[in-house]
């Protein structure tokens, strides 16, 4: 069996020699983790397609599938939720890097692990997290950084996923919400010490993670996966939540891209392909560039900041400013029945207490929440419990006078 093995894994090595881009494809052999265990001659997978099992086996990826991706408490099942977004983008990214011939293990794992430093409620989370860490001088928070901050120090009980530096790397640079014409990349930058210090940056200053970008060519694609996976999906969800309507996508831009998601990835996808390939860089053409970023304003001016999700962004805001509060209260007056004990710090080692901020204990707590575990936890601290006469009687027996 093992001699067997040891031929399946000469042969996958062969093929990938033989179809990845010579100079732009980062190849398997190049991976490398912290630790120092050596692959077995009998290892079938390549160790990007480790990195994608050992993220999807995690417990923060299982979280992705009860996070906002745009759209808070909507109870529609066909409106997008974080764990689809990320099926989304690795399917987009696979298919640009297949045709730019780029290593497809690499994408995916960067893909896969992309956003599960996101907070409950998307982005209203991490904005909220950054702003109170800001008032506190303990930092900022961002969910790229706090993705690769999961995966390395955090899951499995503080012992990490031991993921390649690729692929950490790649995560670490996929900012979606900054959008250029062409994204360019350089392996020199590939080292653990270059991770370590852009990751401390990310947490320490705001925007820092502006000017962070992936070193492979398949962490940039990623980065442009992400954004076309968003765009299209997110205005037919609006459409579905009659927060728009269809017709009022700009002329312009319907031109250009199309006038439905399909259309749009498509478009985007074909333009992105027959711009890069075989050039070394991820590229839009001017005219479909223009129309990509005239069509992430409108959703910005009409989606992301419409009336209906400010109104909910700032209840959100209100109750986890309540709630960090209530948990480094905790933290500082040791209230060890408190959950942020009971079902964070209990399960990781000493060493985090030791060298971690209660600020920053806290926002990792919060981070790693589902939206209902959230909503739980709120409830529980801060609206009243409400009881039924007759089936409690004894709770609501009130003293003889």
């Amino acid at each position: 069996m093992e001699d067997f093995l040891e031929q399946i894994t000469r042969e996958r090595d062969r093929i990938e020699a033989e179809s990845l881009d010579p100079n732009y494809a980062f190849h398997s052999r190049g991976a490398i983790r912290r630790s120092t265990s050596s692959p077995s001659p009998n290892d079938f997978r390549s160790p990007f397609a480790h990195d994608t099992d050992r993220i999807i086996h995690s417990h923060a990826y299982a979280r992705y599938m009860d996070k906002t991706q745009v759209f808070f408490q909507i109870k529609n099942d066909h409106i997008t939720r974080r764990s689809l977004h990320v099926q989304m983008v690795s399917r987009i990214a696979r298919t640009i890097g297949r045709c730019l011939r780029l290593n497809e293990d690499l994408i995916e794992a960067i893909a896969v692990g992309h956003d599960i430093g996101h907070t409950p409620f998307g982005h209203a989370g991490e904005h909220i997290l950054g702003k109170l860490l800001q008032e506190c001088h303990a930092g900022t928070f961002v969910h790229n950084a706090q993705s690769v901050r999961v995966l390395q120090y955090l899951e499995h009980d503080g012992q990490g996923c031991d993921l390649t530096l690729p692929v950490l790397d790649g995560i670490l640079g996929h900012n979606g919400e900054q959008e250029q014409a062409c994204y360019t990349y350089n392996p020199a930058h590939l080292t653990w010490e270059t991770l370590e210090a852009n990751l401390k940056r990310c947490f320490q200053e705001p925007g820092a993670d502006k000017t962070v970008f992936p070193s492979t060519l398949e962490g940039c694609v990623v980065r442009v996966a992400d954004m076309i996976a968003y765009l299209g999906k997110d205005f037919e969800d609006a459409v579905t939540l009659q927060i728009i309507a269809a017709s009022d996508l700009p002329i312009n831009i319907r031109r250009v891209l199309g006038d439905t998601n399909r259309d749009m990835v498509n478009t985007l996808c074909s333009d992105v392909i027959q711009q890069s390939y075989g050039r070394g860089m991820i590229a839009f053409s001017d005219h479909v560039f223009s129309a990509f970023r005239s069509m992430k304003a409108f959703n910005y001016e009409r989606i992301y900041h419409c009336s209906f999700i400010l109104a909910q962004r700032k209840k959100f805001d209100a109750m986890v400013r309540q709630l960090f509060a209530a948990y480094l209260d905790d933290l500082e007056t040791g209230r060890d029945s408190s959950p942020v004990f009971d079902d964070f710090v209990a399960r990781l080692p000493e060493s985090y207490i030791k060298t971690t901020s209660n600020e920053r204990i806290v926002a990792d707590f919060i981070a790693g929440m589902t939206d209902q575990y959230f909503l739980k936890q709120y409830t529980q601290r801060f609206i009243p419990l409400s009881v039924d006469y007759d089936q409690t009687p004894g709770l609501c027996r009130l003293p003889h006078a």
